[in-house]
């Protein structure tokens, strides 16, 4: 049984919660979401606390019901601390060479390859970039500014030998040895 669905969410002042159907709206002071909440999920919301329940139906399992319980109360948590604070993840560049700019919404890096790398940018996710190797991901969508921050790294990732590549600030890369004749 989820012990996630079991502790209640506090909802700050400024974010207004509604709920519609199975739609739960979240507005905060960077924005407004939208989340579907499973069938087999009731959230009740009285003097700005969320607590969620599982419904009780025989049709569905209870431990099913418990863990969709969890999952939409760690979602609901996601949206209320993106539309108040905002997501965001780091990127260094580490290489000889390597280079990234921001021009709007066009985010260009410089990797070692013979022409520098474009990556257009999704709605909902801006890039700053505060030197020529660090990368800021910003977004309140966590899902959306994770993915931005994982197709970048993927344009180069970290390698082994020497560690150059695209990594997050705080990631660590295990470094091998070369090959000894």
């Amino acid at each position: 049984m989820s012990r996630v669905a079991k502790s209640p969410i506090i909802v700050p002042d400024g974010v207004e919660v509604s709920q519609s159907g199975e739609d739960l709206t979240v507005k905060g002071k960077l924005g407004e979401m939208t989340m579907n909440v499973h069938s087999s999920v009731t959230i009740k919301y009285t003097d700005n606390v969320l607590t969620f329940f599982p419904v009780k139906d025989s049709q569905i399992e209870e431990k099913s019901a418990w863990a969709q319980a969890g999952t939409a109360r760690a979602n609901t948590f996601n949206l209320i601390k993106g539309v108040t604070e905002g997501w965001e993840k780091k990127l260094t560049l580490i290489g000889v060479g390597y280079r990234v700019e921001a021009r709007g919404k066009v985010l260009s890096l410089k990797l070692g390859f013979s022409d520098p790398v474009n990556y257009n940018l999704p709605e909902g996710v801006s890039v700053e970039t505060p030197s020529q190797k660090e990368v800021l991901v910003k977004g309140i969508d966590k899902q959306k500014v994770g993915q931005v921050a994982a197709e970048i790294r993927a344009f180069r990732p970290p390698e082994p030998y020497k560690g150059k590549g695209v990594r997050y600030t705080d990631e660590q890369v295990v470094r091998k040895d070369a090959k000894k004749k």
